[in-house]
Protein backbone atom coordinates (compact mmCIF):
# COMPACT_ATOMS: atom_id res chain seq x y z
CA UNK A 1 0.00 0.00 0.00
CA UNK A 2 0.84 3.23 -1.07
CA UNK A 3 1.92 5.49 2.01
CA UNK A 4 -0.18 8.48 0.63
CA UNK A 5 -3.00 5.72 0.05
CA UNK A 6 -1.90 4.71 3.85
CA UNK A 7 -2.52 7.85 5.75
CA UNK A 8 -5.89 9.04 3.69
CA UNK A 9 -7.45 5.32 3.90
CA UNK A 10 -6.30 4.21 7.09
CA UNK A 11 -5.32 6.84 9.15
CA UNK A 12 -8.02 9.30 7.71
CA UNK A 13 -5.36 11.94 7.28
CA UNK A 14 -7.00 13.80 4.67
CA UNK A 15 -5.33 16.64 3.85
CA UNK A 16 -2.54 15.05 2.06
CA UNK A 17 -3.63 15.26 -1.23
CA UNK A 18 -3.18 12.99 -4.27
CA UNK A 19 -2.59 14.59 -7.30
CA UNK A 20 -0.27 12.82 -10.01
CA UNK A 21 0.31 9.64 -8.42
CA UNK A 22 4.01 10.10 -9.87
CA UNK A 23 5.45 12.40 -7.38
CA UNK A 24 5.78 15.28 -10.42
CA UNK A 25 3.00 17.78 -8.80
CA UNK A 26 3.91 17.79 -5.00
CA UNK A 27 0.52 17.40 -3.76
CA UNK A 28 1.45 14.50 -1.66
CA UNK A 29 4.12 15.98 0.12
CA UNK A 30 4.96 14.80 3.81
CA UNK A 31 8.00 15.00 6.18
CA UNK A 32 10.09 12.32 6.57
CA UNK A 33 12.09 12.65 9.54
CA UNK A 34 12.14 16.16 9.18
CA UNK A 35 12.55 15.95 5.22
CA UNK A 36 9.88 16.59 2.19
CA UNK A 37 9.00 13.58 0.64
CA UNK A 38 6.77 12.34 -2.17
CA UNK A 39 4.52 9.91 -0.13
CA UNK A 40 2.91 8.61 -3.53
CA UNK A 41 6.27 7.51 -4.11
CA UNK A 42 6.56 5.16 -1.20
CA UNK A 43 5.33 2.25 0.59
CA UNK A 44 3.42 3.13 3.71
CA UNK A 45 6.19 -0.18 5.77
CA UNK A 46 9.04 2.40 4.34
CA UNK A 47 8.03 4.68 6.86
CA UNK A 48 8.08 2.49 9.50
CA UNK A 49 10.04 3.68 12.44
CA UNK A 50 10.54 7.04 10.95
CA UNK A 51 9.42 10.26 12.27
CA UNK A 52 6.42 11.45 10.03
CA UNK A 53 4.26 14.47 9.52
CA UNK A 54 1.38 15.80 7.72
CA UNK A 55 -0.16 19.09 7.13
CA UNK A 56 -2.66 18.07 10.42
CA UNK A 57 0.45 18.70 12.66
CA UNK A 58 1.39 22.22 11.41
CA UNK A 59 -1.47 23.67 13.69
CA UNK A 60 -0.99 23.46 17.60
CA UNK A 61 -3.27 21.14 19.69
CA UNK A 62 -5.42 23.93 20.40
CA UNK A 63 -5.91 24.88 16.63
CA UNK A 64 -3.48 27.86 16.16
CA UNK A 65 -2.20 27.82 12.99
CA UNK A 66 1.88 27.93 12.17
CA UNK A 67 3.09 31.45 11.21
CA UNK A 68 3.19 29.56 7.97
CA UNK A 69 -0.08 28.92 7.80
CA UNK A 70 -1.20 32.46 8.74
CA UNK A 71 0.64 34.31 6.47
CA UNK A 72 -0.88 31.62 3.59
CA UNK A 73 -4.15 33.01 4.81
CA UNK A 74 -3.07 36.69 5.66
CA UNK A 75 -1.62 36.47 1.98
CA UNK A 76 -4.24 34.73 -0.07
CA UNK A 77 -1.92 32.31 -0.69
CA UNK A 78 -4.32 29.54 -1.61
CA UNK A 79 -7.25 29.43 -3.96
CA UNK A 80 -8.99 25.69 -4.38
CA UNK A 81 -6.52 24.27 -2.02
CA UNK A 82 -5.52 21.09 -3.59
CA UNK A 83 -1.76 22.13 -3.73
CA UNK A 84 -1.97 23.61 -0.59
CA UNK A 85 -0.51 20.93 2.09
CA UNK A 86 2.02 19.84 -0.20
CA UNK A 87 3.59 23.52 -0.59
CA UNK A 88 2.88 24.03 3.47
CA UNK A 89 4.59 20.66 4.27
CA UNK A 90 7.74 21.56 1.55
CA UNK A 91 8.03 24.97 2.98
CA UNK A 92 7.80 24.06 6.64
CA UNK A 93 11.35 21.87 5.80
CA UNK A 94 12.36 24.98 3.94
CA UNK A 95 12.46 27.28 6.42
CA UNK A 96 13.95 25.30 9.00
CA UNK A 97 17.11 24.70 6.37
CA UNK A 98 16.47 28.98 5.60
CA UNK A 99 14.92 30.66 7.68
CA UNK A 100 16.45 33.96 6.03
CA UNK A 101 14.86 33.12 1.83
CA UNK A 102 15.30 35.52 -0.53
CA UNK A 103 12.66 35.55 -2.98
CA UNK A 104 14.37 33.81 -5.70
CA UNK A 105 14.80 31.13 -2.73
CA UNK A 106 11.71 30.78 -2.36
CA UNK A 107 10.67 30.22 -5.60
CA UNK A 108 13.08 27.23 -6.31
CA UNK A 109 11.67 25.92 -3.16
CA UNK A 110 8.23 25.95 -4.36
CA UNK A 111 9.80 24.18 -8.16
CA UNK A 112 8.48 21.26 -7.18
CA UNK A 113 5.23 22.26 -6.33
CA UNK A 114 2.70 22.29 -8.65
CA UNK A 115 -0.08 24.99 -8.56
CA UNK A 116 -2.39 25.65 -11.49
CA UNK A 117 -4.55 28.50 -9.64
CA UNK A 118 -2.61 31.48 -7.81
CA UNK A 119 0.25 32.45 -10.31
CA UNK A 120 2.47 31.53 -6.98
CA UNK A 121 2.97 35.44 -6.64
CA UNK A 122 0.88 35.46 -3.40
CA UNK A 123 2.45 32.30 -2.29
CA UNK A 124 5.98 33.28 -2.39
CA UNK A 125 4.71 36.59 -0.24
CA UNK A 126 3.23 34.21 2.35
CA UNK A 127 6.50 32.62 2.45
CA UNK A 128 8.92 35.19 2.82
CA UNK A 129 6.14 37.13 5.94
CA UNK A 130 6.61 33.39 7.54
CA UNK A 131 10.02 33.66 7.76
CA UNK A 132 10.11 37.25 9.02
CA UNK A 133 7.42 36.10 11.41
CA UNK A 134 9.49 33.42 12.49
CA UNK A 135 12.88 35.28 12.91
CA UNK A 136 10.90 37.55 14.78
CA UNK A 137 10.12 34.83 17.19
CA UNK A 138 13.50 33.91 17.84
CA UNK A 139 15.35 34.94 21.41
Amino acid sequence: MLLSDFLRHELRLAGTHVGCEHGVCGACTILLDGLPMRSCLMFAVQANGCELSTVEGLATVSGDLSPLQRAMHEHHGLQCGYCTPGILMTITAFLKDNPTPSEDEVREALSGNLCRCTGYQNIVDAVLKAAETLQASVP
